[in-house]
C-alpha cells in the first residue's frame, strides 16, 4: 500500500504559530482594527522583512497605523516580568516528550543587541561590555539551548541588566527549564561565565559543566614566565590539570582543566600546536581530551540558533524594554515553530532515529510564507505619492 502523502502550507504554520501566542501570549483585540489576529500578522510580516513595525504597518494596506498598533502593544502586554514568563510558556509549549524522558545537555550563553541610545525607566537596562558594533551599550538577553539532533529548542529566556550577577542569571534560566520538565545533563558554557560566582554556584549545585577558559595573565616575555591561565596556552602536549582562579574580593574556586592541544595544519593561515583550554567540575567526568573538545564544540549550535534569531528580528529604535524583549522572544519562538515542523511533520520515520531534511523548508522560507499570507490577508500598498509624474 502506498504511503499516504500530506501537505504543510503557509496557513498551517501560521496557525501554529498564532495558536501558540495567543495561548501563552493572551494578546487581545484593542479597538476594531487592532484585534489580536491583525496584531500577529502584523507582527509576523515585519519579523518576516527584518523590518520595523512602522515599516510593516506602512507596506500593508488593511494594517492598522503605527500609532494604533504601538499603542495596542503597550495596553496588552503584561509587565515585563510576566511577559518574560509567558514567553517562556511560548517557548516550551511544543518541546517533544522525548526532551523529557531523559536529561539532556544544555548550552547557556549572552547574546547582546547593539543598542546607541540612553535607558527608559532605570539604568541597569542597558548592558555594557567590549565594543561591538561602534557601541559598547547593549540590550542583553540570555537563553538555554538543548544540544539534541533534530530537537534543537529554545527552552529558557530571560532579560539580563546591568551588574546582574552571572550565576543569577544561570539559576534563572535552569528554573524556567524545569518548568517544562527539561533537566540539564551538563552545561556548556562560553568563556564570557568565567568567573568565581559562576563555578562556586555551579560545584554547590552539582550541576555538571563543561566551559572554555580565557587566556589571561602573564605572558612568556614576562621575567617571571607565564602566569595565570595563559600557561595552559604553552603546553605542547594534552594534559589535565587543577587551577584556582581568585575575584577581587578575593574569593576562591578550583576547577578541573583539559588543555587539548593540537595540529593546525595551515588552517585559516596558521601554523604549529594550538592548546585549546577547558574547565570542567560539578560532577562531570569526561572519557578523553577529544570527548572534551567534540562536547565543547556542539556549543557553537546556540550561535546559529543568534543567527537565525537575527534573520526574524523585528528591527526598532524604541528605548522600552518590553517592546525589545518581545520582539527577541517571538523571533525566537517562530524559530522554535520551524524545529518542531522538521521534528513532528517534516520528519521522515525509519528504525533508530528519524530522519531529517532542514533543506526541505529552510527557515527564511517558512517565514517568507508567513509574509506571504499577511500580504493576502491584509494587501501591498505598492505606490508611493510623489509630486511629478514619472518619465517614460
Amino acid at each position: 500500500m502506498r504511503t499516504p502523502q500530506y501537505t504543510v502550507t503557509g496557513k498551517d504554520v501560521q496557525a501554529h504559530a498564532t495558536h501558540l501566542c495567543r495561548k501563552h501570549l493572551g494578546l487581545r483585540d484593542h479597538g476594531r482594527k487592532c484585534t489580536a489576529s491583525t496584531l500577529l500578522s502584523v507582527l509576523c510580516y515585519a519579523a518576516a522583512r527584518i523590518t520595523s513595525l512602522a515599516a510593516a504597518c506602512k507596506s500593508l494596506l488593511g494594517a492598522p497605523s503605527y500609532q494604533a498598533t504601538h499603542d495596542a502593544l503597550l495596553a496588552t502586554l503584561p509587565p515585563l516580568l510576566q511577559l518574560q514568563l509567558r514567553l517562556n510558556r511560548a517557548l516550551q509549549g511544543d518541546l517533544p516528550q522525548a526532551l523529557r524522558r531523559r536529561r539532556q545537555p544544555l548550552a547557556i550563553d549572552l547574546h547582546l543587541i547593539p543598542y546607541h541610545g540612553s535607558h527608559l525607566h532605570q539604568e541597569d537596562e542597558i548592558y555594557r561590555s567590549q565594543a561591538k558594533s561602534g557601541t559598547s551599550h547593549f540590550h542583553a538577553y540570555a537563553t538555554a539551548y538543548v544540544i539534541r539532533k533534530g530537537c534543537r529548542f529554545t527552552v529558557a529566556l530571560t532579560y539580563v541588566r546591568q551588574g546582574e550577577p552571572l550565576q543569577a542569571v544561570i539559576q534563572r534560566l535552569l528554573r524556567q527549564a524545569a518548568k517544562a520538565s527539561v533537566r540539564p545533563r551538563y552545561l556548556l558554557l562560553d568563556r564570557g561565565f568565567w568567573s568565581v560566582g559562576v563555578i562556586r554556584y555551579l560545584q554547590q549545585g552539582h550541576h555538571p559543566f563543561l566551559m572554555a577558559v580565557p587566556c589571561r595573565g602573564r605572558k612568556a616575555e614576562h621575567p617571571k614566565g607565564p602566569g595565570g591561565t595563559r600557561v595552559f596556552a604553552y603546553y605542547k602536549s594534552s594534559a589535565w590539570a587543577k587551577y584556582t582562579v581568585t575575584d577581587k574580593e578575593q574569593r576562591k574556586a578550583t576547577v578541573a582543566i583539559c588543555v587539548k592541544c593540537r595540529n593546525r595544519r595551515g588552517e585559516r593561515g596558521k601554523h604549529g600546536r594550538e592548546a585549546l583550554v577547558y574547565a570542567f567540575g560539578g560532577g562531570l567526568k569526561p572519557s578523553s581530551y577529544q570527548w572534551v573538545k567534540e562536547t565543547y564544540r556542539s556549543r557553537f549550535a546556540i550561535e546559529t540558533t543568534y543567527r537565525q534569531l537575527g534573520q526574524a528580528r523585528i528591527r526598532t529604535s524604541t528605548r522600552d524594554p518590553l517592546l525589545r524583549l518581545l520582539y527577541v522572544g517571538l523571533a525566537l519562538l517562530l524559530r522554535n515553530v520551524w524545529v518542531w515542523l522538521h521534528w513532528e511533520v517534516l520528519s521522515h520515520p525509519r528504525r533508530g532515529s528519524r530522519r531529517l531534511d532542514l533543506g526541505q523548508l529552510p527557515f527564511r522560507a517558512m517565514l517568507l510564507w508567513l509574509q506571504h499570507l499577511a500580504e493576502e490577508l491584509l494587501g501591498v500598498c505598492d505606490q508611493v505619492h510623489a509630486d511629478r509624474p514619472v518619465l517614460t
